[in-house]
């Protein structure tokens, strides 16, 4: 199955984390330990696809897996990571917001995996006082739907 993350409102490339002023904040999905996909703070917009696989428990549930997802069975999320570019191939990781399976609809998550199919996840990037989104992201700040 493929997860699709479409983030809007992007926050800009500066930002002060803990007092230290960031000059040039970028996002990213985070697989394994590792940001992929860098997307500059000032974008107009980002968009990640992540595949995962889809595994059926014995209770019926969907259990997602691969490098992109987190967390143990039963609290699983996708990471965006952000942080500092301060020279060309670094990245100063600031803070991160979890995007948990657990807020998909069982329905609509079931019936993608039924046909390998996607979900795409939509987001604000920007939270309510002007930062760079992190923690739990909850709908309806994030919608999920059928790709």
């Amino acid at each position: 199955m493929r997860i699709v993350i479409e983030g809007r409102e992007l926050p800009g490339v500066e930002f002060v984390s803990e007092g230290v002023a960031l000059r040039d904040v970028h996002v990213a999905v985070q697989i394994g330990k590792e940001p992929v996909g860098l997307v500059r703070g000032d974008a107009a917009s980002a968009r990640w696809e992540v595949d995962v696989r889809t595994v059926v428990g014995d209770d019926g549930a969907i259990d997602l897996r691969g490098p992109a997802v987190h967390g143990k069975k039963g609290e699983r999320f996708l990471y965006l990571t952000w942080g500092d570019v301060a020279t060309p191939g670094s990245f100063a990781m600031f803070r991160r917001a979890k995007l948990m399976v657990n807020d998909i609809e069982p329905e609509l998550l079931a019936g993608a995996a039924r046909i390998d199919g996607t979900l795409v996840a939509s987001l604000p990037l920007t939270d309510e006082r002007g930062c760079p989104r992190c923690a739990r992201v909850k709908p309806p700040v994030i919608g999920w739907r059928a790709g």
